[in-house]
């Protein structure tokens, strides 16, 4: 039987160290991500008896801001390639990089029945609008534009694209039928209440993986909630959500 997040989270209140002194984290957290951190933030508070403040975007812009002096302790990226730069330039703790989740990306509309062959759909481009995060900006936005590049539709596309600063903003435009479809993130499906539309799983090998690193920003080195919450994202207890909201973990 499958153990409960109830249960697991009761053990590790049990079989936790005592609490240090009650501090707050910034933790800067990349769009995708935006549902399952609100869910883990909450179970953390209660464990640790610290509190956090997040601020989601893109990534890039996120790392354009820490570059900037934002006054982040941890970075939860959608890419790995920022967190090792943040270390490459002394923004982040050598050593506390890690994966916490594996992004998936699907093709959705919110109309039923839009497509049954999303190929070939894309290819015909019957449609207005394709909405994607910004490539230069957003990991996923990135994995959109290398699975039209990887269909050859890339050129045909390119009037038709909607970019959003973000996955979010992506999401966004698709669910409010702004755009008739749009490339987005399978943890967004999953939080989704409204209809179920239609929606393509893109095979694994049409993009690059989108393994979603986070670090110990060098802001929060001296912080113990920064290094508990990271060490939190490595429970089970987080890992449940993690996976419960669509992505892979390691």
């Amino acid at each position: 039987m499958k153990v409960t997040i109830h249960f697991i989270l009761a053990a590790f209140l049990v079989f936790t160290q005592p609490r240090v002194e009650a501090e707050e984290v910034l933790i800067a957290v990349a769009a995708n991500f935006i549902d399952a951190s609100r869910e883990i933030a909450p179970l953390f508070e209660r464990v640790s008896g610290h509190t956090t403040r997040i601020s989601y975007g893109s990534t890039g812009k996120l790392y354009s801001q820490i570059e900037h002096g934002a006054p982040f302790e941890l970075f939860l990226a959608a890419d790995t390639q920022r967190p090792i730069k943040a270390e490459e330039e002394g923004l982040a703790v050598s050593g506390t990089r890690f994966i916490y989740a594996k992004g998936k990306l699907v093709l959705w509309s919110v109309k039923p029945g839009l497509f049954n062959d999303a190929e070939g759909f894309l290819r015909q481009g019957d449609f207005d609008h394709l909405a994607l995060a910004n490539p230069k900006t957003a990991p996923y936005g990135l994995a959109a534009q290398q699975v039209m590049h990887q269909l050859g539709v890339l050129p045909s596309l390119t009037a038709k694209l909607v970019r959003g600063e973000s996955i979010a903003q992506a999401f966004q435009f698709t669910a409010t039928g702004n755009a008739e479809l749009g490339f987005v993130a399978l943890a967004q499906i999953k939080t989704w209440k409204g209809e179920a539309g239609t929606l393509w799983e893109i095979p694994a090998e049409y993009y690059s993986p989108i393994a979603q690193a986070a670090v110990l920003l060098k802001k929060g080195e001296a912080n113990p909630a920064a290094t508990a919450y990271l060490e939190f994202l490595k429970s089970d207890v987080a890992r449940e959500v993690i996976e419960r909201y669509g992505y892979g973990v390691e």
